[in-house]
Order: structure tokens, then sequence, then C-alpha cells
């Protein structure tokens, strides 16, 4: 406990400023502050292509949307490897370094995509450019999230990831999506995603170089380890700690459904049903608008109520029912109920934050080998890239778009009866007790 706690508690001694004080109280520590302000920009900046990158490639040189998928999915599969490096890496090189290099990779590959490969309506360098770029933000932001587990205290530890979330959604897509419908008018979509090269280069630079806490700084795992080692130990822990292994996939179906949707929904609402291009984008920015909010709500009640408690209800069970509102109630109803659209999009949003808490229920779970616990969940994180658009590509023929959204709705049922499993080593621990002491009173009614 002591190597989780010591290096934030003496960074908030120094940092003894009534606004430092208020924001340990919030749950978001104080130290990281910057750097939760440079990673809401870097995902806004992330997210400012999220509502029409898709239809932007198939007019661009992909040619239908259809092959447009095909490069999120390569782009998918970059980010799944990414998010798994980003933990792994970060125990051995510390979650700044990695942070920059995440950023690095971005800067390079978008300004590749966009000024060669968009430019040249080059479908093959599409997929090499966009592909590679997805190395980025997942070393950039989850190298982050690494860092804020490491110093973060136990007892707001669902608070601090929360606060996480806050920033991460609040950008991508949140007011990414609100920035584009600024700046689409006027500039275009080229002009755009220029834009989000600026935004993005602003918010690394902040977050590298304005947090000083010394955590982040070095190696987070312990000197005998090597990086052989401590990449193996990142996936063998999925099989000696199943529990792990289950919350991985448990993360991996929280956003999958979130990524296959940006991959075919634009279409379906801004054409099939009506709504623009601007109110689709309005869309988006409320359901993750809400999002945002209650990241928070969920993170700070879910320190109280129980982290597994509040990711079954509100989380998995939550997002079965709200995606199927959110695609069948605009389609049944039609453009003129739009305001119906926002307040279904405004639930999903909503359930989709019940699932915050597995961020710091997965390392709880393995508190002897948090780093690999990390790497598993970060791995999962990544996979959603990959998994939501996979299952796009596959089922949208032959079951169209009301079939592939049943098949999200019966994935995150499928979490739900997974997060049953996810019990704490201290929750096992009392289960038995309580088995122990029911079993000795039975006995001792039988004996009478």
């Amino acid at each position: 406990m002591n190597q989780v706690t010591s290096p934030l508690s003496r960074s908030e001694g120094r940092a003894g400023s009534g606004f430092a004080r208020v924001l340990n109280r919030w749950g978001l520590p104080a130290p990281l502050f910057l750097g939760y302000a440079g990673l809401l920009l870097f995902m806004i900046g992330d997210g400012v292509e999220s509502g029409f990158i898709a239809p932007f490639m198939a007019d661009n040189g992909a040619g239908t949307e259809i092959k447009a998928s095909y490069v999120i999915t390569v782009y998918g599969v970059a980010v799944m490897l990414a998010s798994w490096l980003s933990g792994a890496l970060s125990d051995l090189w510390g979650p700044r370094r990695v942070m920059m290099i995440g950023l690095a990779i971005w800067l390079v590959f978008d300004v590749l995509f966009l000024a060669i490969a968009v430019s040249g309506e080059n479908y093959a360098l599409m997929l090499v450019f966009y592909g590679l770029r997805g190395f980025g933000y997942p070393m950039f932001a989850f190298g982050f999230l690494v860092w804020i587990t490491a110093v973060a205290p136990v007892a707001r530890l669902g608070a601090a990831v929360g606060w996480f979330y806050f920033a991460f959604t609040g950008g991508l897509p949140t007011l990414g999506a609100l920035v584009a419908s600024f700046t689409n008018p006027v500039l275009g979509q080229y002009g755009t995603l220029w834009v989000s090269v600026a935004l993005l280069a602003l918010g690394g630079l902040l977050a590298i170089f304005g947090v000083r806490q010394r955590t982040g700084y070095t190696r987070l795992a312990p000197p005998d380890v090597k990086p052989v080692q401590s990449l193996v130990s990142s996936v063998s822990i999925a099989w000696k700690k199943p529990r792990v292994g289950v919350g991985m996939l448990v993360r991996v179906i929280n956003t999958a459904p979130e990524f296959g949707m940006l991959v075919f929904f634009p279409t379906i609402f801004i054409e099939g049903i009506g709504f623009g291009e601007s109110r689709w984008l309005l869309l988006v920015s409320v359901i993750y608008g809400t999002n945002i909010f209650f990241n928070l709500i969920f993170g700070v009640l879910s320190d109280r109520i129980g982290w597994r408690t509040t990711i079954f209800w509100f989380g998995a069970i939550g997002c079965a029912i709200s995606i199927l509102l959110l695609y069948f109630v605009p389609i049944a109803m039609g453009a003129e109920y739009y305001w119906l659209a926002l307040l279904v999009g405004a639930l999903y949003g909503a359930t989709l934050a019940g699932f915050v808490p597995i961020s710091a229920l997965l390392p709880s779970l393995a508190p002897e080998n948090k780093g690999g616990a990390m790497a598993l969940l970060n791995l999962g994180a990544g996979a959603a890239a990959f998994v939501g658009p996979a299952i796009v590509s596959v089922f949208l023929g032959p079951l169209g778009a009301a079939g592939v959204v049943i098949v999200f709705a019966a994935l995150y049922l499928v979490a739900a009866v997974m997060v049953r499993y996810l019990k704490l080593p201290e929750e096992t621990a009392k289960a038995i007790e309580e088995d122990k002491s029911l079993q000795q009173v039975g006995e001792k009614v039988v004996t009478t």
C-alpha cells in the first residue's frame, strides 16, 4: 500500500494550495491535473473525426464504406496491440516515455495520412498510414492511465479513474464531434482533420511537460524484471489469474459497440433517417457529453456501492437496453422526433459510463502484479477498437444494421454474466467464511 500511496502523498504535501485540496477531495490527484487537461485536449484532437471519418475515407480513396471499415479495422488491430504494450512498456520505461512515443507516432502518421494518402486518394497508403497511426493514442492515453493507478490512493481509485474517462470521452468523441460540427461548414472535413492535428499536439505537449509528479518518469517494475519477462507476465496473468482474463473480455465488450456503431450509424442517421450531418454530430455530442459526467458519477458511486455492482447493473444491463433504444427509437419515430433520439442517446451515454470501475477492479484482482493487469486491461480497451468494426464488417451484410445492433445488445448481456465472476479476493474469502458459518450452524441443528 505504501508504494502506491506515498508518491502521491508527498506530492500532496508540496501542493498545499486550496485548489489542490479541492481536486484531491474530488478524487482527482492534484499533481496529475495538467495531465488530465492535456489528455482532454489530446482526445478532442483524436475525436474530431469520429462522426465522419468512414464516409470521408469512402469519398477520398476508399470507394465504399465497407472498404473504409477495413481501414478502420486495421487501425483497430494497431490500437489493440498498442493498448497492451502501453501497460507493459510503462512498467519497463515509465508512463511518461510511453506517452511521448505515442504522441510522436500519432503526429507523424496522421500527417502522412492527410498529406499523401488522402490528397492522392491512395487506398493502399490509407491502410498503411491510418493503420500505423493506431499505435499512437493508446500509448499516450493508457500510458497516463497506468500513471494514475500507480499513484492514486486505493480508496479514491474509482474516482481517479472516473476523471480519466471524463477527460478521455470528453474528447473522444464528445467535444471532438462538437468541434467538427463548427469547423466542417467553414473549413470542410479535410481542413477539420488538420485542426485536429494542432489540438492533439497541444494537448500532448501540455501533459508530457506539464506533469512533474516523478513516479511516471521512471520504470514501475522492480529492477530485476527483464523486458521479455515483463511482456510475458502481462499476458500469462490471463490464465494465472482467470478473473483478470474475464475482466479483459468485459472491457472489450464495454466499448466494442461504441467503435462499431460509429462505422455505420453516420450513414443511417444522416441519410436514412434524415437528421443531416449537423444534427447527427450534435447527437454524438449529447451521447458522450452525458457519458463524461456519468463517468464521474459512477466513478464516485462505485467506491461506495461496489465496483462490481456498478458494472453489472448500470454498465452491462443498462447498455443492453439503451443501445437497442438508441437504434430502434429513431428508426421508428423518424427525423421529426429528433428530441427522442437525443433522450435515448443520453441514456446510452450514461449507461456506457457504468463500466468505468473496471479500471479500478482489474488491477485490484491481482494486487501483486498490477502492471500486468493494467496491460491486459488496456489490451481489452484496444481490442474493442478492432472487435467493434470487425463485427460490423462481418454481420452488416447478412444481418443488416438492425441485426448488428442486436448482436451488440447480446454482447452486453454476456458481459453481465461474466461480471458476476469478478469477485475481489476479500469478497471470495468473505463468501467462504459465510459458507463455513452456515455449514457449522447446519451441523449444530442436525446434531441437536
